[in-house]
């Protein structure tokens, strides 16, 4: 039984002849899970600003990217590592001045849950994927928690010879089942802009999006995977920098449908990929149309997020570095003319929930028990571009391998994905490859596994380090571990000001605060 701490929020006791500072917060703990004490008292945020102003002015310098942190080692005022001290990371001045007070919340739906083996512990029988009581249970129990959307990933083929069972569902048809048995949570449904056609897909988008009642997004993504030509008849993928060029002009035309479909219903469009012109049946739904995200994480992702998401599918694991990444795309939104606010960054956030930390341990390890040997080595292949079941379990992974040039067109694997995971494996240069591998347990995204209390603090952290506007949530099994978070994790959420109560828009757009439809249309 999972048991919430009754002291969540309460001012920490003083010692006799020691006021409170931001020190008595930190505590040295286990690497993969915060240490940021949830006891804040009134007044924190204040307190913390004018503690960074003074111990770490110095330590600080401005770029072009934003805060940049100087520091290495131990923090000098506490117990923690610099990289994990919060003094040392937020910027002296919010990026994002009129950023929302609430997190943005959406959760994956990944079949039967994150970990590759929830579906011997949910109903044991993978044909439950086609059955509509399996996904309207899972979406339900994200509304009940108020979550903001749930999202489906999409990638029609299969690229490890050792699938988990995967959704096998069209995106943006479950989208319309899950909005139909819901009343407020969103849902966002990646489409390809490598194999669709512009027009369909806008007007595809838009009647599942007015059917909603305005509760849809569309998930950008140019599909790296060479193995999905083949299914489209197609002898071979294109290149990167193709699939981006293509992508870019994609969503430019869509968007001219959306407002064509607002205006008089006439578009036009000529390009190097599409020349379209036309007109459509369709209006504008009730949030003028569904709202753009973007998962890529490289350059050419960057500034097509800049450009056009209203959200951004991130991929974080150190606090330095999202910190930094989230100040970039501001500031290339800035650039491209966006208005403050956009894009709303949720980096992905793998979950295993436990009353201790020892419960939560054991909960990951039966679940890990049951995923072959071979699944995680295949996943970390992905990242090194190179087959690690050749490698030496109890040595460290070569330098050779991790410093070899990498082609993006040869190695079809996310740009941004590899960096992120390069950086966060260059750090454990020392590690052998099974403790690399144990630590590897996030499969993509940055992992907690700990107590509701750990896991509000660490996202707490984060977000008010200006590291996240939110969360993209990765919940081991669904739909338990999904109503645990929302017993849980949600009221320590909203006790510390950053969850919302209740559902108080109509729409998605406006619920994660991303503005007008004007900045999408317009």
């Amino acid at each position: 039984m999972i048991r919430t701490s009754c002291t969540v929020g309460v001012r920490p006791k003083r010692k006799r002849g020691r006021a409170w500072s931001p020190q008595a917060l930190f505590t040295v703990g286990k690497p993969q899970l915060s240490s940021f004490r949830s006891v804040q008292p009134p007044n924190f945020s204040r307190q913390l600003q004018r503690f960074h102003r003074r111990r770490f002015r110095r330590d600080f310098q401005q770029g072009s990217t934003g805060v940049r942190l100087r520091r290495s080692g131990h923090c000098s005022a506490c117990p923690r590592e610099a990289s994990t001290c919060p003094a040392n990371l937020s910027p002296l001045e919010p990026p994002v001045p009129d950023r929302s007070d609430h997190l943005t919340l959406n959760v994956n739906l990944q079949a039967f849950g994150q970990r590759p083996s929830a579906w011997q512990f949910s109903t044991g029988n993978p044909a439950a994927l086609v059955e509509p009581d399996h996904w309207i249970a899972s979406a339900r129990a994200a509304e009940r928690g108020l979550l903001d959307a749930v999202f489906f990933a999409d990638q029609p083929a299969l690229h490890n010879p050792n699938p988990r069972p995967g959704n096998p569902l069209e995106p943006i048809t479950l989208a319309s089942l899950i909005t139909s048995a819901t009343d407020h949570v969103g849902v966002i449904g990646s489409a390809s802009t490598t194999y669709n056609d512009p027009v369909e897909l806008a007007e595809r988008l838009l009647s599942a999006d007015a059917l909603s009642g305005g509760r849809l997004g569309w998930n950008v993504v140019t599909t790296y995977n060479k193995a999905v030509s083949a299914n489209f008849g197609l002898p071979e993928a294109p290149g990167r920098q193709e699939r981006y060029r293509r992508a870019g002009e994609f969503v430019d035309a869509v968007k001219a449908v959306w407002a064509a479909a607002a205006g008089d219903g006439k578009y036009l469009h000529h390009g190097e990929f599409f020349q379209l012109e036309g007109t459509t049946a369709l209006g504008p739904s009730a949030q003028g149309s569904p709202v753009i995200f973007q998962a890529g994480g490289s350059e050419q992702g960057r500034d097509l997020a800049a450009r056009h998401a209203e959200g951004v599918f991130a991929v974080e694991l150190t606090l330095p570095r999202a910190v930094e990444n989230y100040a970039d795309l501001k500031r290339r939104a800035a650039a491209a003319g966006r208005h403050a606010g956009v894009p709303r960054i949720t980096p992905g956030l793998s979950l295993v929930i436990g009353s201790t930390v020892a419960e939560a341990r054991a909960r990951f390890d039966e679940f890990e028990a049951l995923v072959p040997d071979n699944y995680a080595l295949r996943s970390l292949s992905s990242v090194i571009a190179h087959d690690a079941s050749t490698l030496a379990l109890d040595e460290p992974i070569p330098a050779k391998i991790l410093d070899k040039p990498w082609d993006p067109d040869t190695h079809p694997t996310s740009t941004g994905y590899r960096l992120t995971f390069l950086d966060w494996i260059q750090e454990r240069r020392h590690q052998s490859l099974r403790e690399v591998l144990r630590d590897f347990g996030g499969y993509g995204s940055r992992i907690i596994i700990g107590t509701p209390e750990q896991i509000a603090d660490d996202m707490e952290l984060w977000f008010r380090s200006f590291a996240a506007d939110g969360f993209n949530l990765m919940i081991d099994q669904f739909p338990d571990g999904l109503h645990t978070f929302a017993d849980h994790v949600v009221p320590l959420l909203q006790r510390k000001g950053i969850h919302k109560r209740e559902y108080g828009a109509s729409t998605l757009r406006d619920g994660i605060g991303a503005g007008l439809a004007l900045d999408l249309v317009g």
